[in-house]
């Protein structure tokens, strides 16, 4: 891996000096724009849209639409008289439970690594974090951007995971909050054992990117030169409409089976599935074939009666000739 970020941890009087690598890559598969005959790149050019004019990057600034059609331009001496911190340090500003931080304003996660003399300090950090059972609060100039961030311990080392302000998370406003639904105790008790039968441990290396596996292989296929094939999508039947327990119901016994489980009352969708297994397979009826024939029939008599007149016709030429 490859520093990102160096800088130093500081809160109080301590110091420790640090190293900052991404912690987390992207594994999606990127394509190119290319030329569908011949494979060519596919470029782009900076053009001005009021005279047109190809532009280099020199004379490319940052404009703010305030609409109306008019524009600020920003210049690069705009930008350095901002209040952006240029130093190099991770400011701690306070201690806090974990559990306080909602999940939802993390950003990105960093390993932090110490640098020279630092690793006891470092590690005097870390294993406080951990008896605490807290994160550290902090702020970091990333990016040209100050940004506010947490510091917290994984697998023995400390991460840095940037977080988005406050007023960057929206709310959530939707209709059915103001609706009055009732959920009947009998429904929530069914969707609380669901919920108890499909219960486990989170374990990452259970899932995988499906997509990303299968395009793959399309791709490694034609590089080898294999024929690729396409398998047939067996399109489902649409599902009959059943009320909420009778779906709860059967989701917990499908749940149980899985794990082998037994017991459980037969519900209105298993009773369904039983009675539809157990009827025998009806027999077409035979008399379908009789119009087939009747219609090659009929499409052999012209046949025949021009074969007839074929066969005729030389007879008559062979007299003549003799």
């Amino acid at each position: 891996m490859r520093a990102i970020w160096k800088g130093a941890v500081s809160f109080g009087l301590v110091s420790i000096a640090v190293k900052l690598y991404s912690a987390t890559e992207e594994k999606d598969i990127r394509f190119h724009q290319v030329h569908r005959q011949d494979g060519g790149r596919i470029r782009y050019k900076r053009t001005c849209s009021v005279d047109g004019e190809e532009v280099t990057y020199d004379d490319i600034a940052k404009g703010y639409d305030i609409g109306g059609g008019e524009m600020v331009i920003l210049t690069d001496d705009d930008f350095a008289d901002l209040p952006l911190s240029t130093s190099r340090a991770i400011d701690v500003l306070e201690f806090v439970p974990a559990d306080q931080v909602d999940p939802i304003m993390y950003n990105k996660a960093y390993f932090m690594e110490p640098e020279g003399a630092a690793t006891k300090p470092y590690i005097l950090l870390r294993d406080a974090l951990a008896d605490a059972d807290r994160v550290a609060i902090v702020k970091v100039a990333l990016r040209q951007r100050e940004q506010l961030a947490t510091l917290r311990v994984r697998e023995g080392v400390l991460m840095l995971n940037t977080m988005l302000w406050p007023d960057e998370i929206r709310k959530p406003d939707f209709t059915f909050l103001d609706e009055n639904i009732e959920v009947r105790p009998p429904e929530l008790a069914m969707a609380g054992s669901l919920i108890d039968s499909m219960a486990g441990d989170f374990d990452p290396d259970d899932f995988k990117d499906n997509y990303r596996e299968a395009l793959q292989e399309v791709i490694d296929a034609k590089v080898e030169g294999r024929e690729v094939v396409q398998p047939e999508e067996v399109e489902e039947a649409p599902a009959a409409a059943v009320d909420l327990m009778a779906a709860l119901k059967a989701s917990v016994e499908r749940a149980r089976a899985a794990r082998g489980e037994e017991g459980g009352e037969p519900t209105p969708i298993s009773s369904a599935r039983s009675a539809k297994k157990a009827e025998p397979a009806k027999k077409a009826p035979a008399k379908k074939a009789a119009p087939a024939k009747k219609t090659a029939a009929k499409k052999a008599e012209p046949a025949k009666k021009a074969a007839a007149k074929k066969t005729t016709a030389k007879k008559t030429a062979s007299r003549k000739s003799a």
